[in-house]
C-alpha cells in the first residue's frame, strides 16, 4: 500500500496527492486535522506522536479517522497496544455509534442496512479492512506498529508500553466537486497548484492551522466544505490509490 499511489498516506504521514506529488504533513500529536472536506464527504484524522528533543516538531502518525457522509458517521481507529502481535486485532470500527462486528477471517463482509452501498471487508484476518461506499469512497486501512528497528534508526521513541500503532491508508474517491479541500482533498482540485518544493528530499505541506478541527467528526476547520451546496460546481472523479 505504501508505494507512491495517488491517495496513499503512510508513516509520519507521507501523502501522495491526487496530482501524483508526494509530501509530508506533520500536524501535531493529539490533534485532529481535516484530511478531506467536500459537499457530501468529510474526513478527519486524529494524530498521535512523539517528540524528538533534537527536532522542533513531533513525529506524528494517523491513529484514527472520522468519516461523515449524509447523516452518517463512521469511526475507524488503531487501538493503542504495548507489545504488537499480528494475531491480535487492534482495529476498532464504529458506525453511527454502534460497533461493527466482522468475523476474523479474510473476505468476511459487513453490510450496512442504514447506508445502502456501505460495506466493510476484511483484507486480513486481523488489522486490515477495505471500507467502501458505492460511488463515494474506497478506503484501504492497515493497522501497523512502529518496529523496534525503525524506532532505533529514526529515534521514534517506541517504549515498552506503546508500540505507536497507527494506520497505513489508501484512498480512492468518486464524484468529488471541484471545490474539495483539506490536506489531501485539495490536491484533487482541477485548479490546484502545488506550492511544495517537489525537488526537496522531504517536501512538507505547512498551514496546519487551516486544517485543525475540534473533534474527530467536527466540520469546523477553516477549509470545511461539508454540507455546502454551491451552484455550478462540477464533479470530478479522483484517481485510484
Amino acid at each position: 500500500m505504501c508505494d507512491f499511489y495517488p491517495g496513499v498516506s503512510c508513516g509520519d504521514p507521507r501523502f501522495t496527492g491526487g496530482d501524483g506529488n508526494n509530501f509530508y504533513f506533520h500536524g501535531k500529536r493529539d490533534q485532529v486535522f481535516c484530511i478531506l472536506s467536500d459537499a457530501n464527504l468529510h474526513i478527519n484524522a486524529h494524530f498521535i506522536g512523539k517528540r524528538n528533543p533534537a527536532m522542533s516538531r513531533d513525529f506524528t502518525w494517523i491513529q484514527a479517522l472520522g468519516l461523515r457522509f449524509g447523516d452518517h458517521r463512521l469511526y475507524m481507529a488503531a487501538q493503542k497496544t504495548a507489545k504488537w502481535n499480528d494475531d491480535v486485532d487492534r482495529l476498532e470500527l464504529v458506525f453511527d455509534g454502534a460497533p461493527i462486528d466482522i468475523p476474523a477471517e479474510i473476505g468476511a463482509v459487513w453490510e450496512s442496512a442504514a447506508a445502502p452501498g456501505l460495506t466493510v471487508t476484511r483484507t486480513a484476518a486481523t488489522n486490515g479492512v477495505r471500507v467502501q461506499l458505492k460511488g463515494v469512497f474506497d478506503v484501504m486501512a492497515n493497522v501497523v506498529p512502529i518496529s523496534e528497528e525503525d524506532s532505533r534508526i529514526h529515534n521514534y521513541g517506541v517504549t515498552e508500553d506503546d508500540s505507536l500503532v497507527h494506520f497505513d491508508l489508501g484512498f480512492k474517491f468518486y464524484n468529488l466537486t471541484d471545490d474539495v479541500h483539506g490536506v489531501l482533498g485539495q490536491t484533487y482540485r482541477p485548479d490546484y497548484v502545488s506550492q511544495l518544493n517537489v525537488s526537496s528530499k522531504m517536501p512538507v505541506m505547512g498551514g496546519a492551522p487551516k486544517y485543525v478541527t475540534s473533534d474527530i467528526f467536527a466540520t469546523d476547520c477553516v477549509v470545511a466544505r461539508f454540507g455546502a451546496r454551491h451552484a455550478g460546481i462540477s464533479m470530478v472523479t479522483a484517481r485510484a490509490y
